[in-house]
């Protein structure tokens, strides 16, 4: 059975650099199929251009007086506010920094919150673990559980905020890197605000793909990673207000992040710079900046190649038989899917579509262990397992699913040719349950 997924026509958009690379398939070359954008995206051509201008110029910011130095200078606080103004947030309240990725964004911000273990942050198990694991070592977590579908409602946040010990922190994704589902974060941003709570967004799926006006949201703090929209030059983006950095010690130290220095005392720099020690990545600031650019530019665009994208891969999955979803597969996605083939181990089906078919795409528990264990049903005993096989270092025995992610810039070809790829893997698996040991 096929579908038509790959028919039509989209908006245009340029191809990302690689989208033409070809690797070895059955004795041939093929052209690669890149649908794991919610790791890692490629390059987009504009931000590839934008660093390449830029690279002449490159030096070490502030306090240089040479040319060059004053050029790399302007550009990487420039990139500050047009950043902050990509994500909707007033320059005069919030200021950017540029960790390297979301994961530090967010380990930044749980320590310069000065959190206590009387603490309490509220978030969900949706999250990947770059919004748990950093919560959980200066805090206690309350943790917002979700359905059989992998989704949450506004009222289940709004009793866990209501709890007591009133919570610090409301910490919650904008989207799910497992299913691409999409929470409300408009009402849930404003039933913390109204208790005074501050919110914090890890953004690295949802800002490559849907505008966010954080003001008009109702975010305080908003993290992401330059690596998932197109700008794979290690810089990510974090827009906190001003406020929460004007005190304390930074959670990295060193040159830049103070006024004065002796054996005996330290004079901290104002913010930004108090929070931006060291030589900082100035041309993964500069991707950075050029990737927003180019989204903002593209949204309408973008958004139509998204959605063409989330059915196809509905329409395409359905045709695959003893293919499970993981997740919502109704309303508001981003073009993301987790699945399971009944007979299959996920590792397998991953290593077949690259051997057989030239296709990426990745399996596991995408750094979403609680989650996966939620949307694959674990009981207790087998999450105690799982935990076992992965102190024994038993990768073959250890729970997972395969994650197909999509980009603005996925042909829909390419969904197509998954679907036919899957449908023959699957093919294979009643020859397989008559070979196997009970």
């Amino acid at each position: 059975m096929t579908s038509s997924s790959g028919a039509g026509t989209l908006p245009r958009r340029e191809p990302l650099v690689g989208g033409d690379l070809h690797v070895p398939v059955g004795g041939e070359l093929r052209r690669y199929v890149d649908l794991d954008a919610a790791a890692t995206t490629s390059a987009s051509a504009a931000v590839v251009r934008a660093v390449a201008d830029f690279l002449p110029w490159y030096s070490s910011v502030h306090r240089g007086a040479g040319q060059k130095s004053q050029v790399a200078s302007a550009r990487y606080e420039q990139a500050r506010e047009s950043l902050v103004r990509f994500v909707g947030a007033d320059p005069a309240t919030h200021v950017a920094l540029f960790p390297r990725n979301t994961t530090e964004a967010l380990n930044l911000v749980a320590f310069r919150l000065g959190l206590t273990r009387d603490d309490v942050v509220v978030t969900t198990a949706v999250e990947h673990h770059a919004n748990l694991l950093p919560w959980r070592r200066h805090a206690r977590l309350r943790v917002v559980d979700v359905d059989r579908t992998g989704t949450y409602d506004v009222e289940t946040v709004i009793a866990a905020l209501d709890e007591r010990p009133a919570p610090r922190v409301l910490a919650v994704s904008g989207a799910s890197n497992v299913t691409g589902w999409l929470p409300d974060l408009a009402a849930i941003a404003a039933a913390a605000r109204d208790r005074g709570v501050l919110v914090v967004v890890d953004g690295a799926q949802l800002v490559p793909h849907r505008q966010v006006e954080m003001a008009a949201l109702g975010i305080d703090v908003l993290a992401w990673s330059g690596h998932k929209m197109f700008a794979p030059f290690g810089a990510g983006g974090l827009v906190v207000p001003r406020r929460l950095l004007a005190d304390g010690e930074p959670f990295l130290v060193g040159g830049g992040s103070v006024k004065a220095v002796s054996y005996d005392e330290v004079v901290w720099a104002d913010t930004p710079d108090r929070d931006d020690a060291g030589s900082p990545n100035v041309v993964g600031v500069v991707a950075l900046a050029a990737a927003a650019e180019e989204l903002a530019a593209g949204r309408g665009r973008d958004r139509v190649r998204e959605e063409a994208l989330v059915h196809a891969l509905d329409d395409e999955l359905a045709t695959v038989p003893g293919l499970r979803r993981l997740g919502a597969t109704t309303g508001d996605r981003l073009p993301v899917a987790a699945f399971v083939i009944d007979g299959v181990h996920h590792g397998e089906v991953a290593a077949r579509l690259a051997r057989d078919h030239g296709i990426g795409v990745r399996s596991g528990c995408f750094c979403a262990h609680p989650y996966l264990g939620r949307l694959l049903e674990l009981t207790a005993s087998e999450v105690e397992q799982f935990h076992r096989d992965a102190r024994a270092d038993l990768h073959d025995r250890l729970p997972g699913a395969v994650r197909v992610s999509c980009s603005s810039a996925t042909p829909l070809a390419d969904v197509a040719l998954l679907g036919g790829a899957l449908r023959g893997i699957a093919s294979s698996v009643p020859q397989r349950r008559l070979t196997a040991v009970p």
